[in-house]
């Protein structure tokens, strides 16, 4: 379907991309510190500064799971962690997160899938709402749900394409690339991706997935 080598250009572009917000808060913190100004000035470019640096820190440790090799082993994930890390994502974005893990296996690779999906339900809500994530038990193997809920859900035709297998309409680009790379750590373990989408709501399920950890 795409080529190895643009495969991780694509993925490299869109960790650059997830990263340039808070690091050109950062950076104009830092231009606003070196200015001179008053005591309000200084504490409004302190408080930018400490927004930007957690936003980045925070984006960082959930990319290095959702992309790095941090999802990559098969031993038990510590579930204290991978919380920390989602919320402290989700801070940096209008949404709020809910959720609930009632398995005994849960992996580090279940934690990259459940990461892949709080990126595309995130994505989902641009102008907040709730996510919420369960990780459970089925008959078929281990699934793992992300519900995205607030005014304008929306589940983009790109997303849909990927998901099922197809070049999305406007090829592949460092935008498009995530659903796809959602469905190869999720088919890693055996599973599938469907999503639903509904008024104010949409749904992404991963299921099947083997148990681990």
């Amino acid at each position: 379907m795409i080529e190895p080598s643009r495969l991780a250009a694509y993925i490299a572009s869109r960790i650059c991309h997830d990263l340039i917000s808070p690091v050109a808060s950062v950076n104009s913190a830092l231009e606003l510190l070196d200015e001179p100004g008053d005591a309000d000035m200084k504490a409004q470019a302190e408080q930018l500064l400490q927004n930007g640096a957690e936003s980045a820190g925070a984006r960082i440790q959930l990319l290095r799971y959702a992309f790095g090799s941090a999802g990559l082993s098969d031993t038990a994930a510590d579930r204290h962690e991978v919380r920390q890390i989602v919320e402290g994502f989700m801070k940096s974005h209008k949404p709020s997160v809910e959720w609930e893990i009632d398995t005994n296996h849960f992996s580090c690779g279940h934690a990259r899938v459940l990461m892949n999906l709080v990126i595309m339900a995130t994505a989902a809500v641009p102008r907040g709402g709730v996510v919420t994530l369960e990780v459970q038990n089925e008959s078929e193997g281990l699934a793992i749900t992300a519900q995205a809920k607030g005014p304008k859900a929306r589940l983009a035709e790109f997303v849909s394409a990927a998901l099922d297998g197809e070049t999305p309409e406007e090829g592949w680009s460092a935008r498009t690339i995530q659903p796809l790379f959602a469905t190869m750590v999720t088919g890693d373990l055996g599973g599938k991706i469907a999503a639903t989408a509904e008024e104010e709501c949409v749904t992404f399920i991963a299921s099947g997935l083997r148990a681990e950890g």
